[in-house]
């Protein structure tokens, strides 16, 4: 059974705290605990670390690179530091560009307060500004360091650490697992928790805290699962926990023991890592969705000048600009093109100065759309980059780049990956239609009430549907081909179905507009062929209708996701997931999370593992 609680991670932090020094409780020295810790969070993905120590003369020393651990092991010296109190962090960059300076723990002027942050911090700027105005010294481009800078704030107006801690949950918007140690309190760590994970490992000889089960696993297998809104400290003889709401917990009723093996603990008791993404979406969308206003606000304006836009990305990525385009179409009336990256040859002699390409790739080093910009800008176009992986090579090369927050991916087939980049698209396309002064204003407006709402209506769909689609694909893994049948928007969608089908579960899957049955692929059908209809509210729904009819009468096997209350759909198919009645914009992501799951669950029934689909890789850098 997975745990849904520790779920939901961009970096991986830890703090440990003892009573004596390293070397006496663990055999060797706390910097060495730290570096193992932080290697068991490895697999999260990362761009540079670091740690903070408390030495015996309370002074914390801080060390930290760009660069993965083993790399750049001799340059912090790990080994050369003991203590009983510290703090590490492998960063996944969110806010500035991976460097030293970026890199985590972040101090206050003095050096006397040193944090570690996993999430987003949605209102830094405003915080980063007052802070300035108060006199204090900023040297990294994160939202993270206007922590100890806020604590160091508190503390000198007075207020204990604790109750700076309690401060900062009242002003903190965002996402974020905090970890403070001060030269103040050096035998005790501080923490905060809301939605990014956080769990306390409790030890014999020491205590842990850490975004995930895996960096202290060899030590204890007791843990306390953190809930948002909690705070409070960690020393070698007290846990202290109290929530803003509840206030002062009694943390010895929450303490479970787990029986997870270290290949479990990373998968956070999923049994792959692509059901563990697909169940984080959630918080996916929501960081996203905090994070990306400004770069929309400056991307829409640049789209508005535009003379021509083009779109382009490769595999999943491609059919989420297939849904943008679609999108800037009919909300904001912009004509657009969209191109699979590896044809951008034949664009040469098209690109020109006043156009914009949007490049779209997860891992911003897409061989195919790294040559297509490339091309773009040399015939004077501007390109826009969506990625997922902050100062990879696509928006280091781009002239604008939007950051997806999704955390990193592990599962070779894309999830949470391809919903955030559709939430991008969306917000850029309700921006620039404002800005167009659209006459459907109250569309936009409902739209924008739905996007806030995405995160809890994804989780709903998932903990909803999951079941039923596990049982569903005991009847699909017995099919050598299917169908996804879509119209308007909801053709990229069922490409994109079709796409996870073939790739994990190894079934032939096509997917094709749905008034497109009779023009050649409805030969293929007999009795009991899967068809898949993606049915969205919008002006199609009705013509869809007869696409359902001509394959009922050929005895397909009709499965249809279909709004809620859409009677004449569910009547005319065999099996029906129906789902909340949105707008097509925000349907576009919610209709894509029982897609997903079929393709997992269908593999797993024929004994495959989804996270390694044969013949394929996460990145593909050749051409």
């Amino acid at each position: 059974m997975c745990c849904n609680a520790l779920v939901k991670s961009l970096c991986g932090i830890i703090g440990i705290v003892c009573g004596s020094r390293g070397t006496e409780v663990f055999g060797k020295q706390l910097g060495l605990v730290i570096r193992d810790s932080l290697l068991s969070l490895e697999y999260r993905g990362y761009d540079s670390v670091g740690f903070a120590i408390v030495v015996d003369n309370g002074r914390i020393i801080v060390r930290k690179s760009k660069g993965k651990i083993l790399d750049v092991e001799a340059k912090l010296g790990f080994i050369d530091y003991d203590g009983s109190t510290a703090i590490g962090h492998t960063r996944w960059a969110t806010h500035g560009e991976p460097s030293d300076f970026n890199a985590h723990p972040h101090t206050d002027c003095s050096n006397t307060i040193a944090v570690v942050h996993n999430g987003i911090i949605s209102n830094y700027s405003e915080l980063k500004k007052k802070l300035l105005e108060k006199g204090h010294i900023f040297i990294s481009e994160t939202d993270s360091e206007v922590v100890p800078h806020l604590v160091e704030e508190f503390v000198r107006n007075g207020f204990t650490v604790l109750e700076a801690v309690k401060q900062l949950v009242k002003i903190l918007k965002g996402t974020y697992a905090l970890l403070v140690i001060t030269s103040i309190d050096p035998h005790k760590i501080y923490f905060i928790k809301n939605v990014s994970p956080l769990v306390i490992g409790v030890g014999d000889r020491a205590i842990f805290i850490a975004s995930d089960i895996p960096a202290f696993l060899r030590y204890t297998n007791r843990i306390i699962v953190l809930n948002d809104g909690d705070f409070g400290y960690i020393s070698p003889t007290n846990i202290y926990i109290e929530n803003i709401d509840r206030g002062a917990i009694d943390w010895r009723n929450r303490v479970r023991v787990i029986d997870w093996t270290p290949d479990m603990a990373m998968k956070e008791g999923y049994p792959h890592f692509m059901l563990k993404e697909i169940h984080e979406q959630p918080i996916a969308l929501k960081n996203t969705l905090f994070s990306i206003v400004d770069e929309v606000e400056e991307v829409s304006r640049l789209l508005i000048n535009a003379d021509r836009v083009f779109l382009t990305g490769c595999g999943t990525s491609f059919h989420a600009a297939l849904a943008g385009e679609y999108m800037l179409n009919i909300l904001c009336g912009i004509n657009t093109t969209t191109f699979i990256s590896s044809e951008y040859i034949r664009f040469k002699k098209i690109f020109r100065e006043g156009d914009i390409l949007v490049a779209v790739s997860q891992s911003g080093e897409t061989i195919d759309t790294l040559m297509a910009i490339r091309e773009a800008k040399k015939r004077g176009a501007r390109v826009i980059a969506i990625s997922n992986v902050i100062d990879s090579a696509i928006p280091r090369e781009s002239d604008i780049a939007i950051y997806t927050r999704a955390g990193p991916e592990i599962g070779v087939a894309a999830t949470k990956t391809f919903t955030s980049q559709l939430l991008v698209f969306i917000t850029i396309a309700v921006k620039l239609a404002k800005l167009l002064g659209s006459e459907i204003m109250s569309t936009i407006e409902s739209i924008e009430r739905e996007l806030s709402e995405l995160p809890s209506i994804s989780r709903n769909i998932i903990n909803i549907y999951e079941p039923r689609i596990k049982k569903f694909s005991e009847k699909l893994k017995e099919h050598g081909n299917a169908f996804y049948l879509g119209r308007g928007i909801g053709v990229p969608i069922s490409m994109e179905g079709a796409l996870k089908l073939k790739e994990i579960a190894y079934i032939h899957a096509e997917a094709y507009p749905a008034g497109e049955s009779k023009h050649g692929p409805i030969a293929l059908i007999e009795e009991g062929f899967p068809v898949f209809f993606t049915v969205l509210n919008d002006e199609y729904r009705e013509l869809i209708l007869g696409n359902i009819e001509e394959m009922k009468a050929r005895k397909a096997l009709t499965i249809g996701l279909v709004p809620k209350g859409y009677e004449e759909a569910k009547k005319r198919l065999d099996i029906v997931f129906e789902l909340p009645r949105l707008s097509i914009y925000t349907a576009s992501i919610v209709y894509t999370i029982p897609y997903q799951l079929i393709a997992y669950y269908t593999a797993i029934g024929k004994g495959l593992n989804p996270d390694k689909p044969r013949n394929l890789a996460k990145t593909v850098t050749v051409e």
